[in-house]
């Protein structure tokens, strides 16, 4: 069975897009037109390829279909240049790679892995929780991703990255209020963390969680504030409104200035990272895979 670029195309943009109509805006077509290509890929696999929702959402075979869309068009860009390079002429087009990353990767060490990008590369870089960017590989929505998955997603390779390190801060005040005990017990310390509100960046972020649960075997209910952009989460930990887990790298400029401070002095959580990418080989996506790993090393500790 083979399928219609095109009509993969158009899944792939109705899926990205959210709806029928701004896909047909961005393809310039009209919408009854991405509504007779979709059906013609209904019709070819027999089922149902895209849940008419807002956003519209992929099916299962959707999901496989729209992988499938991106590989094609990632093929087909790596193949016009380097057919401009055999030629001796300028690459017809750019191509463009879409990476899940969360944001503590892309404010520490993964901005490293994209200097020197070739000129015709460009990326789009989704910024997602490590715990959920898998299903963005799963769905066809990206062609990599750093995530916390370490098993492959069908269709993916995977390769480990190292490992995140996270340190417990707050601003001198919030210490010396609620964890002054230099060397508190288990039961103390989940007695403080379900009083002093902590900082989240958002719902789907469950760091200060698992750190409370590794310092106490217990599972506090914890007062959560949400700050889901990283100057704003810094901000407030500044601000005295709780405590919250910090990249160590970010950790160490606060530490210096005396802005913020160690609310368990050597404890820490380690989050292992993997790179997880289509099993494809194209020189742009093995590029950028030897880039992340290069970028990741970072991570490493002895």
């Amino acid at each position: 069975m083979s399928f219609d670029a095109e009509h993969l195309r158009t899944l792939a943009t109705v899926v990205d897009e959210g709806s029928f109509d701004a896909a047909a805006r961005a393809l310039h077509v009209t919408p009854s037109a991405v509504s007779q290509r979709i059906r013609a890929l209904e019709q070819q696999v027999g089922g149902v390829v895209v849940q008419r929702t807002r956003p519209c959402r992929p099916t299962a075979a959707g999901e496989v279909l729209v992988r499938l869309a991106g590989q094609v068009d990632v093929l087909a860009r790596d193949a016009l240049a380097e057919l401009g390079a055999v030629a001796g002429a300028q690459p017809g087009g750019r191509r463009r790679l879409a990476v899940a990353v969360n944001a503590d990767s892309l404010s520490t060490w993964f901005p490293a892995a994209l200097a020197g990008l070739p000129d015709d590369v460009l990326v789009d870089l989704r910024r997602e929780d490590q715990d959920l960017s898998a299903q963005l590989l799963r769905d066809g929505t990206v062609a990599a991703a750093v995530t916390a998955e370490r098993h492959a997603v069908q269709g993916c390779r995977v390769r480990a990255l190292g490992s995140m390190r996270y340190v417990a801060l707050a601003a001198p005040a919030v210490r010396d209020r609620w964890f002054a005990d230099p060397d508190p017990s288990p039961r103390a310390l989940a007695d403080a963390l379900g009083h002093v509100p902590a900082v989240a960046f958002n719902r789907a972020d469950g760091l200060q969680h698992a750190f409370a649960h590794q310092m106490t075997r217990e599972r506090p209910a914890l007062p959560l504030h949400y700050a889901p952009e990283q100057g704003a989460f810094v901000a407030l930990l500044r601000a005295g409104l709780g405590w919250g887990m910090v990249p160590e790298q970010a950790a160490a400029a606060e530490r210096d200035a005396g802005a913020l401070v160690d609310v368990a002095p050597g404890r820490w959580l380690d989050v292992p990272l993997f790179w997880q990418h289509w099993a494809l080989r194209t020189p742009t996506l093995d590029d950028l895979t030897a880039r992340v790993l290069a970028a990741a090393r970072a991570l490493h500790r002895a």
